[in-house]
């Protein structure tokens, strides 16, 4: 088992970074720029591009595992994870940032068995940073193992707080008193990077102490929370109640005692599971 999660691990690393060479290519140019559920919900022909190729060439190589990419599902595909080896891809975390060139665009891929992340890896392809985890054997950045902060008391933290797509004015509304509440306890710094992937990313590696967002989808959270974890962080449902990667939100803390601090000021948002 553990050479064959080697070479899942292996496999993952390179096709991430192969995947952000084609996006980092088309970052610069003029880009198609499509919407999906909403008028800031935007897609370009390089997610679609380099969705295919993660897929394609996974599918190669392991011609029976199951796959969930947000691309292949906004297209159509059902999105049902199951207890078989699946492969949960984001092909551009942050695809806004993508488009306006803010250099927080990443690659997230994930493997899940028996619906629990075996490997996972998230590619900021602009700031050439790999985040990556196995199962049990810690977190690394560009190789080098990472960890999180130390942080446990709420006002002394830094915490990750996202808008997302969704501008249902009741969603808009939960989501400013969730930020208004935070930033009155007060804590040190909210801020918002506009990647799910590598939001969770930064509570993994210390520079910020806790995430917390309603809205999300599989993919976004998939290889991100085993990366929080393996570092030493804890992830749960905003509410605190256990994560479900199916489900539409996550709070990533470096602490138990940290995230229990930060549950009652978010406004409980109740949305359709993947």
């Amino acid at each position: 088992m553990a050479s064959n999660v080697q070479d899942l691990y292996e496999t993952t690393v390179d096709v991430a970074r192969k995947a952000g060479r084609m996006a980092f290519e088309a970052l610069h140019r003029d880009k198609k720029v499509d919407t999906k559920a909403s008028s800031v919900d935007l897609v370009t022909e390089t997610d679609q591009q380099v969705e295919k190729y993660i897929i394609s060439t996974l599918k190669g190589k392991y011609p029976t595992h199951g796959f969930i990419g947000e691309e292949s599902v906004s297209d159509g595909m059902k999105c049902h994870l199951t207890d078989d080896p699946t492969w949960i891809i984001d092909p551009i975390d942050g695809t806004t940032n993508f488009v306006h060139g803010f250099p927080f665009v990443a690659i997230s891929i994930a493997h899940y068995v028996n619906k629990q992340p075996v490997v996972g890896v998230v590619y900021n392809l602009v700031l050439d940073q790999l985040f990556a985890a196995k199962k049990n054997e810690g977190a690394t950045m560009n190789g080098k193992p990472i960890h999180v902060s130390q942080c446990k008391d709420i006002k002394s933290s830094v915490v990750i707080v996202e808008f997302g797509s969704d501008r249902e004015p009741d969603i808009l509304r939960k989501k400013i008193e969730t930020m208004y509440s935070l930033a009155a306890n007060p804590v040190h710094a909210l801020r918002s990077v506009g990647s799910a992937a590598l939001n969770l990313c930064h509570v993994a590696c210390g520079s910020s102490d806790g995430y917390v967002e309603y809205g999300l989808h599989c993919w976004d959270t998939a290889a991100g929370v085993l990366i929080v974890q393996e570092a030493g962080g804890v992830v749960m449902m905003p509410k605190g109640e256990p994560f479900d990667v199916m489900k539409r939100g996550v709070l990533a803390t470096c602490a138990p005692e940290l995230a229990m601090q930060i549950v009652p000021h978010v406004k409980h948002i109740d949305l359709t599971s993947d």
